[in-house]
């Protein structure tokens, strides 16, 4: 005996009887357009009560009779009599891929364990849709050729994929490994996947910049990065790794002192990962990272999925939908990123116990995942701290290192912060005070570790190692 375990979800639907066959047929049009596949069944209730179905001799004909004419393009359904809980009922399993389907001219979709008429607009944006789809641009074959591949890139690639036991070949050469991977296609054509992920010069950019306020209206810093993607990621990390603020935790237990970054370096990676897994690539814009003030932007190019919004990956599990299932693939290979449709519940749990406030915004032309700085006064209220508490005088700091911070030094390092290239007479200037007493006090500073010189006096800048 088969007991009761059916529910309605995005690809099931459940009728009481054959007298819902019209309902049935817009359910089948709704779930081909967002699924191209389902299974339907008369007899159960949609709390998943098995009731029965009377069934004829003419009934499952008429079924197939009704749906071939009503809905276009035409489909033609596996329709067969089950038996459940010793009651008769009737399955119905469909398929079809000539997206989008019409119940008797008009087209609906499927929205959880509903049926959604479309309109005009969202019917064409549908067509759009499943047009990329057929499409993809990762499976297109670009212009480059086996000598545009990076056998370095490819080398560590395999290398790490090994490392963490998902690829199970040696490296041996870029043919075999570029076809193993499905990067190239049945004519002998490398992907647009492989050209962005392991060509020499695939034409890819990253623009990082910094701004002086929490508005894009002064730069203080601006950069553009080329590269493969496995580059950019490393590159785009790096910078944000530079320009961010760290603390200094002096209460280790042990003899060094551990620097701690104002946002966690692991979420930063994640972000880099995620968006280049899920960037639309079609569109001719670059991903980016600003840094401002306040906050850090990381942007692809491309709205996030139509069919669930960030905070649904959050706060329950969602199947995934990479927008670029090849690219996601090989970056999981490799170790970038850990199973799919996880990445933004790690970046918002990562953040969430670092007590950093995270979030993301699905703007005009761009996905954009925001992260919040840390308040300066915040990093030297816990250095302090952690200074106070600490036993032990780490050996790479001064043992005449005191535990305060003066309020002027307090203020130097802000003005540091956000703009690192200021010299003493400017800070002076800001400060009210004489040149002698910036001076004295970034000579405290420097005692302290709490900031250096980086490059030549005149061309250099300030680092501040908070």
């Amino acid at each position: 005996m088969m007991h009761n375990k059916f529910c309605e979800d995005e690809m099931t639907e459940l009728k009481k009887s054959t007298s819902e066959l019209k309902e049935a047929i817009i359910s089948i049009v709704s779930i081909l357009n967002k699924h191209q596949k389902g299974t339907l069944y008369f007899g159960i209730k949609n709390d998943g009560t098995v009731l029965g179905q009377q069934i004829g001799e003419d009934t499952l004909r008429n079924i197939s009779r009704k749906i071939t004419d009503s809905i276009e393009p035409k489909i033609y359904p596996i329709i067969k009599k089950i038996n459940l809980n010793s009651k008769d009922c009737i399955k119905i399993e469909f398929e079809g891929n000539e997206v989008p389907y019409f119940a008797n001219g008009r087209a609906y979709v499927r929205v959880s364990d509903e049926d959604k008429q479309l309109s005009q607009k969202e019917l064409l944006k549908l067509i759009q849709k499943i047009n990329q789809q057929n499409n993809k641009w990762e499976e297109q074959p670009s212009n480059i050729t086996l000598d545009d591949i990076d056998e370095d890139t490819l080398k560590k690639f395999v290398e790490k994929g090994r490392k963490k036991g998902r690829i199970s070949y040696e490296y041996t050469n870029k043919e075999e490994v570029l076809k193993r991977l499905s990067l190239i296609d049945k004519q002998g054509k490398i992907k647009n996947a492989g050209s962005v992920l392991f060509a020499k010069d695939p034409n890819l950019t990253l623009r990082a910049a910094i701004f002086a306020t929490e508005e894009n209206l002064t730069f203080l810093d601006m950069k553009d990065f080329s590269g493969n993607v496995f580059e950019l990621i490393d590159k785009g990390e790096h910078y944000i790794k530079e320009h961010i603020r760290w603390s200094v935790n002096f209460n280790t237990g042990s003899f060094q002192r551990a620097e701690v970054p104002e946002i966690p370096i692991e979420a930063i990676r994640e972000i880099l990962c995620n968006s280049y897994c899920h960037r639309l690539w079609e569109e001719p814009y670059d991903n980016t990272i600003a840094i401002y003030s306040n906050r850090i932007e990381i942007c692809n190019p491309g709205h996030f999925t139509d069919e669930a919004t960030p905070e649904d990956y959050i706060n329950k599990v969602e199947p995934s939908r990479p927008r670029n299932p090849l690219i996601a693939k090989i970056m999981y290979l490799s170790g970038e990123i850990e199973t799919w449709g996880t990445g933004i519940k790690r970046i918002y749990q990562l953040c969430k116990d670092d007590k950093i406030k995270v979030k993301f915004d699905d703007r005009k032309l761009a996905f954009y995942v925001v992260v919040y700085r840390k308040d300066v006064g915040e990093l030297i209220e816990n250095t302090e701290k952690d200074l106070s508490k600490s036993k032990n005088v780490p050996v790479n700091v001064p043992v005449n290192v005191p535990v305060k911070i003066s309020n002027i030094e307090q203020n130097i390092l802000k003005y540091l912060i956000n703009n690192p290239n200021l010299t003493q007479l400017q800070l002076a200037e800001k400060l009210g005070v004489s040149d002698k007493t910036v001076k004295r006090n970034m000579n405290k500073l420097k005692e302290k570790g709490l900031i250096e010189r980086v490059g030549a006096d005149k061309t250099g800048h300030w680092r501040v190692n908070l």
